[in-house]
């Protein structure tokens, strides 16, 4: 049994959605589809998505939601006229939409949730529809009804551990099972969803619910790529990586996957393969367990901006019990997750999200600091990114560092910090956020080869 998700892009407008039909038609093992939001479906156009976060922030402010509720209705009409579907089809569309508007919650997270998720939820009726149409077998599966439970965290859910078996009664369902990704429903029956991009999440979620022997993530690329390809002219493609590599990856920036997508699928040894819908036939990016490994110890350079460094000096740190435990309190205190923690005898550095620190919570911070761990020094500085080498043969290499270091030297890029975690699958640089692309185009030069710069 496989489970094939189709992001966005795969299903943006009516050709979009005949493709899917086509690849799903094309192996009998597909048998769980699961759905995103239609997606933009041209480099101007809008996501569902960012329609409908619109609709509820205009609603929100008490405002007349006729036009932001037209525009989110015109994208499933154009859609299905262009399907040939029957006008009951748009009319449950619509209907759900107007009541989802009209309801009241208590916070306007759940509001928020509620208008998000019907994107996703929409859309897969609206695929169920054409795929029976058309002669394949296919039934609309609602997650509350199929037993997907997560926390009750909106905008921020995490799966359930019962929701695993609740999903596996999804293997007797006859013909093909289409889910709407992005969200779940908490124990109290409260609609909750995924952080963005979480349809990944939902299609991992699944595959390990059913046990199934491969996750297909079909997407708009042939592969993942060993860099940004609008940093990079032509990378080299990935074709077998780990879980940990494609995490890893995913963190600094890689958008082919959200960076909690796999986690359903690594924990049960679940093969991933990233697909492209428009070239189905392309044998992709295949994510396991384990690979060998090839003379080449790194296997994708990754890139992320927004970064900020607390900085913090005293004399004699390193002699006082609790210091580090204090300083992370305080930041705790403000609700704020750390990245990276580089540090000397005397001084140490917090890194972290850029997004998380506004003004005033920067003053508050360093008050605190100041006056509770009675430092020499503390200051923030901003506009940083982290350059990520990633590879499970760096583990076993002499000398990558030494390599990256030099060939960053003599492009002028200076390293601010280094980081390297205990399984050494990852060597992060931080460096000015100016320094970002030509950073990633000289390391991969050095590792992959020379490259025609755009």
């Amino acid at each position: 049994m496989k489970v094939a998700k189709f992001g966005g892009s795969s299903v943006a407008n009516a050709d979009q959605i005949k493709k899917v039909a086509a690849i799903i038609q094309a192996d009998k093992e597909r048998k769980i589809i699961v759905v995103s939001a239609p997606g933009k479906r041209h480099e101007t156009d809008e996501k569902t998505t960012d329609l409908l976060i619109e609709l509820a922030e205009t609603a929100i402010a008490k405002q007349d939601t006729s036009s932001a509720l037209n525009n989110v209705i015109e994208r499933y009409l154009q859609i299905a006229k262009d399907l040939d579907l029957e006008a009951n089809v748009m009319i449950e569309i619509e209907a759900d939409l107007r009541a989802r508007l009209d309801e009241t919650y208590e916070s306007k997270g759940r509001f928020l949730d509620t208008l998000k998720a019907s994107g996703e939820d929409n859309n897969a009726k609206l695929i169920a529809a054409y795929l029976n149409q058309v002669g394949i077998k296919a039934t609309y599966i609602n997650p509350k009804d199929a037993g997907l439970l997560v926390s009750d965290e909106p905008g921020n859910a995490q799966v359930l551990q019962e929701a695993y078996d609740n999903l596996y009664q999804l293997r007797d369902l006859d013909g093909i099972a289409v889910f709407p990704g992005f969200f779940g429903f908490s124990e109290t029956g409260n609609l909750v969803t995924f952080p963005r991009g979480g349809s990944d999440i939902t299609g991992a979620i699944l595959a390990a619910g059913v046990k199934a022997d491969l996750y297909e993530n079909f997407t708009d690329v042939d592969s993942v790529y060993a860099a940004n390809p609008f940093i990079v002219k032509d990378p080299v493609e990935i074709k077998r990586m780990t879980y940990r590599e494609m995490r890893e990856l995913s963190y600094a920036g890689f958008s082919v996957f959200h960076d909690e997508a796999l986690i359903p699928a690594f924990r049960n040894s679940i093969p991933v393969c990233v697909k492209n819908t428009n070239n189905p036939k392309s044998s992709g990016t295949l994510i396991l367990a384990e690979r060998e490994y090839s003379l080449n110890p790194v296997i994708g350079i990754a890139a992320d901006e927004g970064f900020a460094t607390i900085y913090v000096r005293k004399y004699l740190m390193n002699r006082e019990v609790g210091f580090g435990r204090r300083l992370l309190e305080i930041l705790e205190d403000a609700n704020i997750s750390y990245e990276h923690i580089p540090s000397g005898i005397d001084d140490t550095s917090v890194i972290i999200r850029e997004s998380q620190l506004s003004s005033n919570v920067e003053a508050a911070i360093v008050s605190r600091i100041k006056t509770e761990l009675d430092v020499d020094d503390v200051h923030v500085e901003r506009g940083f990114s982290m350059v990520m080498l990633v590879g499970e043969g760096m583990h076993n290499t002499v000398g990558v560092t030494a390599r990256a270091a030099t060939a960053l030297s003599k492009q002028a890029v200076n390293i601010e910090m280094i980081n390297q975690g205990s399984s050494e699958v990852s060597l992060v640089f931080g460096i000015q956020q100016q320094d970002t692309k030509r950073a990633v185009r000289v390391l991969y030069e050095e590792f992959f080869g020379p490259q025609v710069i755009f």
